[in-house]
């Protein structure tokens, strides 16, 4: 039996999806007109339109939203800015034909007549002049020619700025030669006799590259040198399989070696010049070509920065410079929106492009996700107090907010405090133990000169990779 209608107004909450944009609420005065007892009508008759709001910040969540999607689908003038990174090896080498050569001739041996002698080299030269990725392109090429000609060479590479003991070199080497070795136990000696017993019994040949060696020379002295240089002295009637090219910046860091091995293993010597203008031009361009969108980098920004930093104009000749100064011109450009990188952005990357920054991006690759976390946390700390030191305390606490953040389980104090001591060894930053005028004894961590808004982009960027792109938990 139908009634008569009954008119009723009150107010509803209703959650809708609206795409990407998010959840948000919306406020909607709803008349209800109840016609019988079996259905009723919904007219909708105003809809008000309220922003769902972090209940910590305030912020509107919406608004968030909005912005990160923006960025992300903000034109870029980058197309491969990784070819821009320290790590990246070119597909060519400009003016480095004549080191290359040399290297070729020095290790041809290997090749025609492998395993009669153990060869060493030296390669040296300042920062940024190419020698690393040099040594990187040549030891690749050759395991590609040998292998060709049925020659198994295994090319390692160390950085003695991470691994500067004995045991940590003897064990990274046998790590990437692949020689299946427990290295718990045994000492470097040890792994070091066992690697060549493998090698030996495998008819293969090692060419170790022992990048920042200086650093070797420093901390595991001069017995371990001798002993790696001249593992054959006791037994010439062996096989020769292994080789060695030592990276150093300067022929003064063997300074610490005795005479009779100094003599011995610089016999050949690679040099490494600073670059001048013109061949930083062609540098330059190379990697414009490979990182940025066609028309987004002039020649003239190109030739700004070569002139910068080309020895012959008064700069360093450091490659490495003048391509952190064009990414960092290319970030620019991106951040106000400009479809071309211009000389002005170039003078604006100029303040962050600090010989500490080039020199500590070498050496962040090598560092492990919870290292990068505990530097990320320094950094966020030595801001915040506007001080060039603070304490480990300080720095623990906000690794382990920075740990929450991205799901990952805080190590132990004894493990921060391990990783804070290898990175001071590899210069990233500085440690000191606290002086009067503090309560108690603690650790002291700064990072010398280098900025830190460009530092810690860098340390984001290596952080994700370490996590296989996942970022901070939302």
């Amino acid at each position: 039996m139908d009634l008569p209608g009954y008119s009723y107004y009150f107010e509803v909450t209703l959650n809708i999806h609206p795409g990407s944009i998010g959840i948000t609420i919306l406020r909607a005065s709803v008349l209800v007109v109840l016609h019988s007892i079996s259905w009723m009508k919904v007219l909708v008759t105003h809809v008000e339109y309220i922003p769902l709001r972090d209940p910590l910040s305030g912020a509107s969540l919406e608004s968030a939203r909005r912005i990160m999607e923006e960025a992300f689908i903000k034109p870029s003038v980058f197309r491969r800015k990784e070819a821009l990174y320290p790590e990246y090896v070119p597909p060519s080498l400009p003016h480095r034909e004549n080191q290359l050569r040399r290297l070729a001739e020095i290790f041809k041996p290997l090749i025609v007549n492998p395993g009669e002698a153990s060869i060493k080299a030296v390669v040296v030269g300042g920062v940024g002049t190419g020698k690393t990725v040099t040594t990187r392109v040549f030891g690749t090429e050759l395991r590609s020619i040998a292998r060709r000609r049925g020659i198994d060479v295994r090319y390692v590479h160390i950085n003695c700025h991470r691994d500067r003991t004995l045991y940590e070199v003897v064990s990274e080497i046998a790590r990437q030669a692949d020689v299946p070795i427990s290295q718990r136990g045994f000492s470097p000696h040890e792994i070091f006799g066992y690697v060549h017993q493998y090698i030996d019994r495998q008819r293969s040949f090692l060419l170790i590259a022992l990048d920042e060696f200086d650093y070797f020379v420093d901390a595991a002295g001069s017995d371990a040198v001798y002993f790696l240089m001249r593992v054959y002295d006791e037994h010439p009637e062996l096989t020769k399989r292994i080789n060695y090219i030592l990276i150093m910046r300067s022929l003064s860091g063997l300074s610490k070696v005795d005479s009779a091995t100094y003599s011995y293993v610089t016999r050949y010597i690679v040099s490494f010049e600073p670059y001048r203008s013109r061949e930083l031009r062609d540098i330059l361009r190379q990697r414009r070509d490979e990182a940025f969108h066609p028309g987004t980098v002039g020649d003239d920004v190109i030739g700004y920065i070569a002139d910068l930093e080309g020895s012959d104009k008064g700069g360093s000749g450091n490659a490495r410079a003048a391509i952190e100064t064009l990414l960092l011109a290319g970030e620019a450009a991106d951040s106000e929106g400009s479809q071309v990188v211009s000389v002005e952005h170039v003078r604006r990357a100029r303040g962050y492009v600090a010989p500490d920054v080039v020199t500590i991006s070498d050496s962040l690759q090598y560092l492990s996700l919870h290292e990068l976390l505990v530097l990320k946390a320094l950094i966020r700390n030595l801001r915040r107090s506007q001080a060039p030191y603070v304490t480990m305390g300080s720095v623990e606490n906000e690794y382990r907010d920075i740990c929450r953040l991205y799901d990952e389980k805080p190590r132990r104090h004894t493990q921060l405090y391990e990783y804070v001591v290898n990175m001071r060894r590899m210069g990233i930053v500085e440690a000191k133990p606290s002086g009067k005028g503090m309560r108690g004894r603690t650790t002291m961590i700064g990072i010398g000169g280098a900025p830190l808004d460009p530092l810690e982009k860098r340390v984001d960027e290596l952080i994700k990779v370490r996590l296989g792109g996942r970022g901070q938990r939302a």
